[in-house]
């Protein structure tokens, strides 16, 4: 195998990375106004992802990474192009992370009403704008002779790209909904299961819809059968949480963002950012980096991957219980939901 291929298919494996992890971060932010009905409910579902978001966010930061080494011309292309929403995305993080270190800071209702605002709009803006740009890639941008975007924000804005930005806010909030299933006890946790279910069926309409329009623009057989694996998780994870059966959910819904990502970018290649006219687009190989630096970069990806998935993956065993309201400091630490703990 070249080393673009490489290149190109541990990028993809990055973007799944982050988009099953960060996913269900998303999908809690989202879900912050909707599931918590006071205080104590509310810091329940934000000490279930305070943990872990962080980790999660260093897919996205070695994603972003590799495509700048592996390929410059792409990188270069894609955040000039994309430059208004990637920046609003980053913006819209970085105030989420904020909010997450800033509202206990204060004893004060106003003060942690202004960061759990921060907190939903930080989790609502990267889950559409992630969908739209992903739609807009795969559907074409235009290009001129030298690589370079001709277009404009209004460019990106085409049904394609719109439908992609509702899948993947309705999949991450599914799977927020799924992973507080899975993490919570009481209220919560029975709240959580009925809602993955409700909203699950709506994004599985829109999600079957975007999938088929990605096959007939620019699919493969090879995602074809990603798609097709996508769309049974997606029902096997929900059938999973009607009866209860929540680690399988949430596994299902995790196998669903992960196929369907993968799916994407076995459309996507051997380009990497197609244009409306063919022969400006970037491919693995005229938009790669020397193969000196792709050498060394596989060496160094092969040493440090393992490290740092093994850090994360101790990080998710170590705070793998459940929690409630009686968890928290002050509380009773009698269980709200004894009959349930413990059941995935």
């Amino acid at each position: 195998m070249e080393l673009t291929t490489v290149w190109f298919s541990l990028i993809a494996v990055l973007w799944i990375g982050f988009f099953c992890l960060e996913g269900f971060d998303f999908g809690v932010g989202i879900l912050l106004p909707v599931l918590a009905r006071d205080e104590a409910e509310r810091r329940v579902l934000l000490n279930t992802v305070g943990p872990v978001w962080d980790g999660n966010e260093v897919w996205l930061l070695v994603a972003g990474g590799a495509t700048f080494a592996a390929f410059p011309e792409w990188y270069a292309t894609l955040f000039s192009g994309f430059y208004l929403p990637l920046l609003l995305i980053l913006l819209a993080m970085i105030v989420r992370g904020l909010a997450f270190e800033y509202r206990h800071h204060r004893d004060d209702a106003a003060w942690r009403a202004r960061w759990d605002r921060a907190v939903i709009v930080g989790s609502w803006t990267p889950a559409v704008l992630w969908g739209v740009a992903f739609g807009a890639l795969l559907h074409g941008v235009p290009l001129d002779a030298d690589h370079e975007f001709t277009g404009s924000l209004l460019t990106l804005l085409h049904p394609y790209a719109l439908l992609g930005g509702l899948v993947t806010l309705g999949l991450f909030t599914t799977h927020g909904a799924m992973f507080l299933a899975l993490k919570t006890l009481g209220p919560v946790r029975s709240r959580a299961s009925a809602l993955a279910v409700e909203v699950g069926l709506v994004t599985a309409l829109a999600a079957v819809a975007f999938l088929v329009w990605t096959q007939a623009i620019t699919g493969t057989p090879a995602s074809a059968v990603a798609f097709v694996g996508a769309a049974l998780a997606l029902v096997a994870g929900l059938v999973a949480a009607a009866t209860d059966h929540e680690g399988r959910a949430f596994l299902g819904t995790f196998a669903a963002i992960a196929l369907a990502v993968a799916g994407l970018f076995l459309a996507l290649f051997p380009q990497v950012m197609p244009a409306d006219v063919a022969a400006h687009s970037l491919t693995t190989t005229n938009a790669a980096a020397t193969p000196y630096t792709l050498t060394l970069m596989t060496w160094v990806a092969a040493a440090m991957t393992p490290v740092v998935v093994g850090y994360q993956a101790w990080t998710y065993w170590v705070f793998r219980r459940r929690i409630g309201v009686q968890h928290l400091p002050g509380a009773s630490t009698t269980s709200a939901d004894p009959e349930r703990e413990g059941v995935a």
